[in-house]
């Protein structure tokens, strides 16, 4: 074998050297490359479950924040409220629906809240001229809010008070009630009925009883109470009822 020939055979084994060297570090910043972003990934994961990253924590289902009132002295008011499991208030759209059912000026009427939550119902009775707001919740923090609501906006016909929404139907005036809103927890199904029987007693004549329920009541579910349907709507898995008293029954009150 000539010199030449062992001299191109050198050559090459450097040459395969070489390309092998490039390979294993190709090889070695590939791995660290996925090792980074193996980590990277780990790491917004972990940033993640503690409420970081770029996407804000999923919310459960807790309500609004706030409620904002339709009409009235107080129109387009936002007003900060709870969050909470089960705490329901009535919808925007619902809202506007009733009152514009009931009519947009309420002077001089006498209103109770019953099961107020949020204060909702009451805040916006008393925003389009109610007399009188009797708004009655049964959660120490709630009712507390709803004062708080109360004297923020100088609410002078609201009365608030801690207590059983059904003690307090029985114990209302007899047929001195313009309005009387009910809207008890959707999952406490046995106040429906305590709750419409009181209201039928205290509502006026010419008054009107709103219901808030998970399910849709008729006529003939109501004539026990001597109560029938004037208005409805279904808003999602909201059913809302403006009911008066059957006619017979409003003529003897």
């Amino acid at each position: 074998m000539s010199r030449n020939s062992y001299r191109t055979l050198d050559e090459a084994l450097a040459v395969e050297a070489k390309l092998k060297r490039r390979q294993e570090k190709a090889q070695q910043e590939a791995e660290a490359a996925g090792a980074a972003v193996k980590n990277a990934a780990k790491a917004s994961a972990a940033r993640a479950k503690q409420g970081g990253g770029n996407k804000a924590p999923r919310q459960g289902n807790t309500g609004s924040g706030e409620i904002r009132i339709i009409g009235g002295a107080w129109r387009r008011r936002r007003l900060p409220v709870a969050t909470r499991p089960g705490l329901r208030p009535t919808p925007d759209r619902v809202r506007e629906t009733l009152f514009n059912w009931l009519g947009q000026d309420l002077g001089g009427w006498r209103c109770i809240d019953a099961f107020a939550g949020t204060g909702a119902l009451g805040l916006e009775a008393a925003s389009r001229g109610a007399a009188e707001v009797w708004m009655v919740e049964q959660d120490a923090a709630l009712t507390s809010q709803i004062q708080q609501l109360q004297q923020q906006l100088g609410a002078t016909a609201v009365r608030v008070q801690r207590g059983d929404a059904l003690a307090a139907l029985k114990q209302a005036a007899p047929g001195q009630w313009h309005a009387i809103f009910l809207d008890p927890p959707f999952g406490a199904d046995t106040l429906f009925q305590p709750a419409l029987q009181a209201a039928a007693q205290a509502v006026a004549a010419d008054g009107y009883v709103y219901l808030e329920a998970p399910a849709a009541w008729d006529d003939a579910a109501l004539e026990a109470f001597g109560l029938q349907v004037h208005r409805y709507l279904k808003a999602g898995m909201v059913h809302a009822h403006l009911l008066r008293k059957r006619p017979e029954v409003a003529a003897t009150a």
